[in-house]
C-alpha cells in the first residue's frame, strides 16, 4: 500500500539546506494497510475510472484516507443546507466555518505545510519516462508498483476519441497524444488485439497528420529518444549564449522558464544526441507514421504542427531567420575551424546547467528542465556524481490519487499555500480554537525562507534569493515576488497574535530582508513580474519558438503579483513605518497606476496565473483599495463591481470556464464553482459591498455553505490554476482555502458593519 512520506531524505546523493522541510515522496510499502483499507483503495481507484470521463478531477482521496487514520480529529456534524428562503446568519457562517477548518487541519502534514495534488497537465510525466529511458535508469527509478499507477493514470485520462490533450482540460492534442503513446510503450504496454486504448490512441495520432505534426517540444523530445530525427527541428543554436549580454536577444534577459528549458535542449540539439535505439523504438518509428520512418520528409516536418497544437503560429520573421539558420547559419557552425565555437558554446551551457541543478539541489526550477539536465549531465558523463545526484529528487515531482501516479507541475506549492492557508485561518477571528495547526503551519513558513544567496548568482542570469520565498521548498531555491510576499503576510498577520498561541514571530532581521528582496523585484513602472524583473522588450515575443505556448520570452507583470506585493508593502510599513518608507510610498503609487492601466473595457482584470477575470479582478480591487482608492473615488472599483455583480449566475455563485484564459474574455461555465465564487465575492468584500448591499454576499454565501460536503470539504470542482494563458492545472487546497476565507470575511464584516 502506498504512503505519503513527508521531510525524509536519506543517501548520498540527496542534499536540502534545511533538513528536507516540505519534501513530498509517496512509497509503497508492500505490508502497509489492513485488508479494509486496501479494499477502499481499489473502490476509490474503480469509481474513478468508472466516472473519468464524467469527472476528470482527482479528490485526493488516498492522501485524505492517510490522513484521516494519522490525525483523528473530532468528526463533524452533518453540514446544514439553508432553505431557499432563510437568511445567511453570522450564526450558520461560523458554524461552516468551524467544519471547514476542523477538516482542513486534519490534512496538515506534522511538518506544518498541507500536502496537496499539484497536477494536471498531462506531457510533464511522459517527459520524466523518456529522460529515465535515454539515460538506462527507468528500472533504477520506476518499480513496477510506479509502472502500474503511471500507467492507470494516463489511460484514465485518455479523451473519448482516443488521444490526449496537453492537460486534464480540453481537446487531445498532437503533443499529449504522441507522448503518453511512447511512455505507455516504453513501460512495457503492448497493442496487441487485447489494447484498445494503445489502438485507439495510435488511431488518433496517425488520422491528425501522425508525428510529424508535433509541435517543437514534442519533435525535440521524439528526437532525444530516437523516434524523430533532428533534421526534422529548427535549429536551437547553442551559440546564442555567446552573444554579448547587452543584446535584447541573449537568452539571459529571457523569461527564466523559457531559458532554463532551452538551455539543455540547446545542447542536446548541439550534441544531436539521440538515446539507445532498442526494440520498442524501433516498433515506435513504424507506429507513429503513416509512411515508413525512412520516407519521412523531414525539411517538411520542420514547418508541420497540427491544427490542435497551434496556438501560437511563427510569424514571418521567424520563418525568414529559420531559413537562413538552416540554409546557412547550422551547416557553418559544423564545419571547422568554425566548428570550435560550439564546443565552446556547449562547454558554457553545461557550466550554467551545474549551476541551477546545483542551487535546486537537483530539483531543477520545474520538471521539464529538470529532465533535460539529467540527460545533459548524463551525456557529458554517464557516471558522474551530477548525474546520480538528480535520480533521487525525481520522486519529488510523483504524486498518487485515486486515478493514479501523475507528475505535478513544481514539486509542489508548500509555500504558497500554506500562506494563503494562515491567512484564511485568520479571516475567521477562530484562530484561538485551532492555536496548535497555526502554530506549525508558522513554524513551517518561517523556516522555509531564503537565508543565504546563491554563490555569484549575477553571472547565471539569477535575481538575488536571500529573504525570499519559493513557491514549493528552501530547497527549489528560486525566489518569486507574489510567494514572498504572501508569507509575508501571513506573518505579518500572525505576528498581531498571542505568541502563546501561535509562537514566536519572524525575527525583524529577516523581516527586513524579505522587504529588500520583494523591493529589487519591481519594475521601472511599479508592477511586478514572477522570478525576476523584466529583462526585454516585449517584441521578441515574435522569436518565440514553441506554437503551443503563448507569452514565454517575457517575464511579464501582472496585476496579481503586483497586487500581491503592495498589500505586503503596505501591511508592514503599518508595523515598522520607519524602514524604507518613502521607497514603499512611491512603489505603491506607482503600481496602483499599472494596475489601473490594466484593467479590461468591461472592468475586469485578466488572471494569468488562475481562471481567469474571476481571480484577476480579486487582486485587482485589492490592489487599488490598498493603495487608498474606495468605490466611492474610482471609477476602476466601480466598473470592477459591475463586471461581478453582472456575471452573478442565479444561484448566486460564479463559475469561470478556462477557456476565458484562452478567448480573453469572460466565459461562463454555466455552473457555480466554489473557488471563483469565492473570489468574486472576496473582491465584493475589499470594495465594500457588505456596506453598501449585502444581499448579493448573502446569496454566494448561501451557496457556498450548501455546496459544503458532510466531512466539511467544500467540493473539488474543475482545475482553477494557469499559466500563461497556456495551461491549466489544480491547486488542490483551493477549494478549501478560498470558501474559507470569503466566508471569514464576509463573517467579519457583518460584525463589524452591526457594531
Amino acid at each position: 500500500m502506498w504512503r505519503l512520506k513527508i521531510g525524509e531524505g536519506n543517501g548520498p546523493w540527496l542534499q536540502s539546506s534545511n533538513g528536507f522541510l516540505g519534501r513530498q515522496v509517496w512509497e509503497f510499502d508492500p505490508n502497509a494497510g489492513t485488508p479494509e483499507e486496501r479494499a477502499e483503495v481499489e473502490r476509490l481507484r474503480e469509481e474513478f475510472t468508472k466516472h473519468r470521463l464524467e469527472k476528470r478531477e482527482s479528490r485526493d482521496l488516498l492522501l485524505r484516507l492517510q490522513y484521516a487514520k494519522l490525525n483523528q480529529f473530532q468528526a463533524n456534524a452533518p453540514t446544514m443546507k439553508i432553505e431557499k428562503s432563510s437568511d445567511v446568519t453570522e450564526e450558520l457562517i461560523s458554524a461552516s466555518l468551524r467544519r471547514a477548518l476542523n477538516q482542513f487541519s486534519s490534512l496538515q502534514a506534522h511538518d506544518g505545510h498541507w500536502p496537496s495534488d499539484y497536477s494536471g497537465i498531462l506531457f510533464i510525466m511522459p517527459i520524466l519516462i523518456l529522460s529515465l529511458h535515454v539515460t538506462g535508469a527507468l528500472n533504477i527509478v520506476v518499480s513496477s508498483e510506479h509502472r502500474r499507477e503511471i500507467c492507470r493514470y494516463i489511460y484514465n485520462h485518455q479523451n473519448e476519441d482516443g488521444g490526449w490533450g496537453k492537460q486534464i482540460l480540453g481537446p487531445s492534442t498532437m503533443f499529449g497524444s504522441c507522448l503518453n503513446y511512447a511512455t505507455l510503450r516504453l513501460l512495457g504496454e503492448v497493442p496487441d488485439a487485447s489494447n484498445v486504448a494503445l489502438a485507439e490512441g495510435r488511431k488518433w495520432i496517425l488520422s491528425h497528420g501522425s508525428a510529424t505534426a508535433i509541435p517543437q517540444w514534442g519533435k525535440i523530445w521524439l528526437s532525444i529518444i530516437g523516434i524523430y530525427d533532428w533534421s526534422g527541428n529548427n535549429p536551437i543554436i547553442p551559440e546564442l549564449w555567446l552573444v554579448p549580454h547587452y543584446l535584447p536577444i541573449h537568452p539571459g534577459r529571457f523569461w527564466c522558464f523559457t531559458r532554463l528549458v532551452y538551455m539543455p535542449m540547446a545542447y542536446l540539439y548541439g550534441k544531436k544526441f539521440v538515446g539507445p535505439i532498442t526494440p520498442t523504438i524501433l516498433a515506435l518509428r513504424e507506429e507513429l507514421y503513416n509512411t515508413t520512418y525512412d520516407e519521412v520528409n523531414w525539411k517538411n516536418a520542420r514547418s508541420s504542427c497540427a491544427q490542435e497544437d497551434l496556438h501560437y503560429p511563427g510569424s514571418k520573421v521567424q520563418s525568414f531567420l529559420y531559413s537562413c539558420l538552416n540554409k546557412f547559419v547550422e551547416p557553418t557552425l559544423n564545419i571547422w575551424p568554425v566548428s570550435k565555437l560550439r564546443e565552446r558554446a556547449l562547454s558554457s551551457l553545461m557550466e550554467y546547467i551545474h549551476f541551477n541543478d546545483e542551487t535546486t539541489k537537483y530539483i531543477g526550477i520545474c520538471p521539464i528542465d529538470k529532465a533535460l539536465n539529467m540527460i545533459c549531465c548524463w551525456v557529458e558523463n554517464p557516471n558522474s556524481d551530477e548525474f546520480k545526484q538528480h535520480l533521487p529528487r525525481f520522486y519529488d515531482y510523483f504524486w498518487l490519487a485515486e486515478d493514479g501516479m501523475k507528475a505535478q507541475v513544481y514539486e509542489g506549492c508548500q509555500s504558497w499555500e500554506t500562506a494563503f492557508i494562515i491567512q484564511a485561518y485568520c479571516s475567521t477571528d477562530l484562530t484561538n480554537e485551532f492555536g496548535p495547526c497555526i502554530k506549525k503551519a508558522h513554524e513551517f513558513l518561517q523556516n522555509s525562507q531564503v537565508l543565504q544567496e546563491h554563490p555569484s548568482y549575477e553571472k547565471y542570469y539569477r535575481h538575488r534569493s536571500k529573504g525570499s520565498w519559493t513557491l514549493s521548498t528552501a530547497d527549489n531555491g528560486w525566489s518569486v515576488s507574489d510567494c514572498t510576499a504572501e508569507a509575508l503576510k501571513a506573518l505579518l498577520s500572525l505576528s498581531k497574535i498571542s505568541l502563546n498561541l501561535v509562537g514566536q514571530p519572524i525575527k525583524q532581521e529577516r523581516l527586513y530582508e524579505a522587504i529588500d528582496c520583494v523591493l529589487s523585484f519591481m519594475n521601472k513602472d511599479g508592477s511586478f513580474s514572477t522570478y525576476e524583473r523584466a529583462r526585454t522588450s516585449s517584441w521578441l515575443e515574435v522569436l518565440n519558438p514553441s506554437e503551443s505556448f503563448r507569452n514565454i520570452v517575457v517575464d511579464y507583470p501582472s496585476v496579481e503579483c503586483t497586487s500581491s506585493v503592495i498589500d505586503a508593502l503596505m501591511m508592514f510599513r503599518d508595523q515598522h513605518p520607519l524602514y524604507r518608507n518613502n521607497e514603499i510610498e512611491g512603489c505603491v503609487q506607482k503600481a496602483a497606476l499599472f494596475i489601473e492601466s490594466k484593467q479590461q473595457k468591461d472592468g475586469s482584470w485578466y488572471g494569468t496565473w488562475g481562471i481567469c477575470f474571476t481571480y484577476g479582478t480579486m487582486f485587482g480591487i485589492k490592489g487599488l483599495t490598498i493603495a487608498g482608492r474606495t468605490y466611492d473615488t474610482s471609477s476602476s472599483i466601480r466598473r470592477a463591481c459591475k463586471f461581478l455583480l453582472s456575471n452573478q449566475q442565479p444561484t448566486g455563485g460564479w463559475g469561470e470556464s478556462y477557456i476565458s484564459s484562452e478567448n480573453e474574455e469572460y466565459v461562463d461555465s454555466g455552473r457555480p464553482h466554489a473557488v471563483n465564487t469565492a473570489w468574486s465575492m472576496l473582491a465584493l468584500i475589499y470594495s465594500g459591498q457588505v456596506e453598501r448591499d449585502p444581499i448579493p454576499l448573502h446569496r454566494a454565501a448561501k451557496l457556498l455553505i450548501n455546496m459544503q460536503q458532510d466531512n466539511g470539504d467544500f467540493p473539488q470542482q474543475e482545475h482553477i490554476g494557469c499559466f500563461n494563458s497556456s495551461l491549466y492545472y489544480n491547486y488542490a487546497n483551493y477549494h478549501n482555502i478560498f470558501p474559507i476565507w470569503a466566508l471569514g470575511e464576509f463573517r467579519r464584516r457583518l460584525i463589524l458593519t452591526k457594531k
